[in-house]
């Protein structure tokens, strides 16, 4: 049974989000906004690769971070000119308890301009653990989940932001898993290797990541 969305949804087009998204922060951006937040938040998707490299590898539509999602609230306080926004099938709502479950996405906007800073994905934990949105039996602690730069930005381990971009191996998916493997050592190359074969147990990076099986 498909879920009725609310009333008052905003369509918003492929094209459109993209047009919006022109400004995107980067990760220092975001990380100075948040500085001293004793909230566990990391960058995501394909900066979480770039941060991990240690170059910029290619370029990046969005910016995503993640946080648990009861210590959202902590994360909002920080930008209190922005509104957030949420999207799901194609719309948007400005974030209310109302429309807070339609999606874990989280878009902040700016109103003066409507552009869209940085995505705030509200993940599933419980407590001080992390659980993965592709699999709830994987559970970890966020000492475990997180990684940090040389300067402190914090950015979500490469076999965990490898593991979500396993599910549509877009161009970039895989730009990224081969920007990647050469650097990851092989206990994240196994633990990537455990969660596909779990999540995906047929994909087609198992294969570079067991060699000669």
């Amino acid at each position: 049974m498909t879920r009725e969305l609310p009333p008052n949804g905003i369509p918003i087009t492929a094209a459109e989000a993209e047009a919006r998204w022109a400004a995107a922060w980067t990760p220092t951006e975001v990380a100075t906004r948040l500085n001293g937040l004793s909230t566990p938040w990391y960058v995501a998707g394909g900066w979480a690769i770039d941060l991990f490299v240690g170059e910029h590898t290619r370029e990046h539509s969005d910016l995503e971070i993640a946080v648990p999602a009861a210590r959202f609230p902590e994360i909002r306080s920080r930008f209190p000119e922005f509104t957030f926004d949420v999207v799901a099938s194609d719309h948007v709502w400005e974030l209310t308890p109302e429309v807070s479950d339609l999606a874990h996405q989280t878009w902040l906007r700016d109103p003066a301009t409507g552009n869209y800073l940085v995505d705030v994905f509200r993940e599933p934990h419980d407590g001080p653990t992390w659980i993965c949105r592709r699999d709830p039996s994987i559970r970890l602690p966020y000492t475990e989940v997180i990684r940090r730069t040389p300067d402190g930005i914090p950015y979500l381990a490469p076999e965990l932001a490898l593991l979500f971009k396993a599910k549509a191996v877009r161009p970039k998916d895989q730009q990224d898993f081969a920007a990647a493997l050469p650097l990851m050592d092989a206990a994240s190359r196994r633990t990537l290797a455990t969660y596909l074969t779990r999540v995906h147990p047929e994909h087609s990076w198992l294969t570079a990541l067991r060699p000669g099986e």
